[in-house]
């Protein structure tokens, strides 16, 4: 399945959450988000899913992480901020004993982030190659 293609600004009180004091990352975030899950807005889901844009992890790996949740767009969008526990599922590759944890938060909706195709990550990791530049 591929990702969700909705993006959306982030509000100002969100901004100024991500860099309130004590906030480990000290890069600038970005104005916008895009929705990390599978594509969800369909006629079996109706238009009042939420998006969902992984915003920082918690402060340890198992600890819930920041999210951010929107529905609708321009005057109708509606936005929540909020910490979500991780998703609990598992995906165990039988032939190398591999295991994956679901990228998403717990009850998420669509399928787990093993399952979601990113097309534009996937373009931009091809092109992170050792000896790979800009300049040719």
């Amino acid at each position: 399945m591929l990702q969700c293609t909705a993006v959306t600004l982030l509000p100002p009180d969100a901004v100024l959450r991500l860099l309130a004091p004590g906030v480990d990352d000290p890069d600038e975030p970005e104005p916008y988000v895009l929705c990390e899950l599978g594509e969800h807005d369909g006629p079996h889901t109706g238009p009042h899913t939420e998006h969902a844009a992984f915003l920082r992890p918690g402060r340890t790996p198992d600890s819930p992480a920041q999210w951010f949740f929107w529905t609708g767009s321009g005057t109708e969008r509606a936005h929540r901020t909020g910490s979500a526990a991780w998703c609990p599922a598992l995906l165990r590759r039988l032939d190398t004993d591999v295991v994956r944890r679901c990228a998403f938060f717990d009850h998420h909706t669509a399928p787990h982030s093993w399952d979601v195709d990113d097309p534009l990550g996937d373009l931009i990791a091809e092109r992170l190659v050792p000896g790979d530049s800009p300049e040719g």
